[in-house]
């Protein structure tokens, strides 16, 4: 049958997807339909729809939650490029670097990497890149190709029996902080609206550096105890018996490896009951400070 006579789905099954298996990508690593919003939110009078959700046709991931190209599929009556805005539209929404598009004759490669050049180029089906070759490509764009900073970015993420796992936003805030880590920058703000999930983020955070024995020693600050508590059973609940509440008045074990404590919860009027002088200036590898606004110590 020829190609203008397929659907487009049919060209995603019969050339794109195995194409894309032919270039090393296994099916772990290949999100089809990839939905990364719900909708927006619309008012009528008293009445709330859903717009239409943002869906790309693949997303392709070099580690679970890593995402690295984009691909955006049309039939073969459209031209090779066609849909190459939509595409970059979600590849800035989802911060991807690498943007596809293909009508089944061949792909055409759009490199955010590129900041000079041939910025777009048409590829054979039978060219499509490696996920090693566009890794490492972004790294090398980032700055990010030394061993010791490969360690931190590659890091995976916690794995939720429950199937939850960041939402895309979340996930781009994880992955800026860790590349901005690697490279050494040592004070980062994260902006997140009310109800974001900003807790589930800063778990994220902390379980992949964590794990990679970069940060060893980490304080998580916050301005009222039922937070604390909810943090440590809730979001914070995989690092089980792991975690050391500084209360006042309390002995601190230092044997602990996470912390929780309220600001307020570290200084005392009475300069002796200062629990914050029970640790050496460089006790801890990491502080992250919950809503930090809120801080009045």
């Amino acid at each position: 049958m020829p190609l203008g006579h397929l659907s487009e789905e049919d060209i995603k099954a019969r050339y794109i997807t195995p194409a894309v298996n032919q270039a090393g990508w296994d099916l772990k690593q290949i999100r089809f339909e990839y939905a990364f919003t719900a909708g927006r939110i619309i008012l009528r009078g008293r009445m709330t729809t859903r717009g239409k959700q943002k869906r790309a046709d693949y997303v392709l991931f070099y580690k679970k939650n890593l995402p690295l190209a984009i691909i955006e599929a049309k039939d073969n009556r459209k031209p090779v490029g066609s849909g190459m805005q939509q595409a970059l539209e979600y590849s800035e929404i989802l911060q991807i670097p690498f943007v596809f598009t293909s009508n089944g004759d061949s792909f055409v490669f759009h490199d955010k990497t590129k900041t000079s050049g041939q910025i777009e180029q048409e590829l054979s089906l039978d060219a499509f890149p490696s996920p090693e070759s566009l890794w490492e490509k972004y790294l090398i764009y980032k700055n990010l190709a030394t061993p010791e900073a490969k360690e931190i970015v590659e890091k995976e993420y916690f794995v939720d029996d429950s199937g939850m796992s960041p939402r895309y936003y979340q996930q781009n805030a994880v992955n800026r902080t860790l590349e901005a880590i690697a490279k050494d920058q040592n004070r980062i703000l994260l902006v997140m609206a009310t109800g974001t999930g900003k807790t589930y983020t800063a778990f994220n955070i902390i379980w992949r550096l964590w794990k990679t024995g970069v940060k060893k020693r980490i304080l998580f600050l916050a301005d009222r105890n039922a937070l604390l508590t909810q943090t440590k059973n809730g979001d914070f609940s995989p690092f089980g018996n792991d975690i050391m509440h500084i209360i006042k008045n309390r002995k601190i074990d230092k044997s602990y490896q996470i912390y929780f404590a309220l600001y307020q919860g570290l200084t005392s009027n009475d300069e002796e009951k200062n629990a914050y002088k029970e640790f050496s200036r460089d006790f801890f590898d990491l502080v992250v400070v919950d809503e930090c606004h809120r801080g009045s110590a």
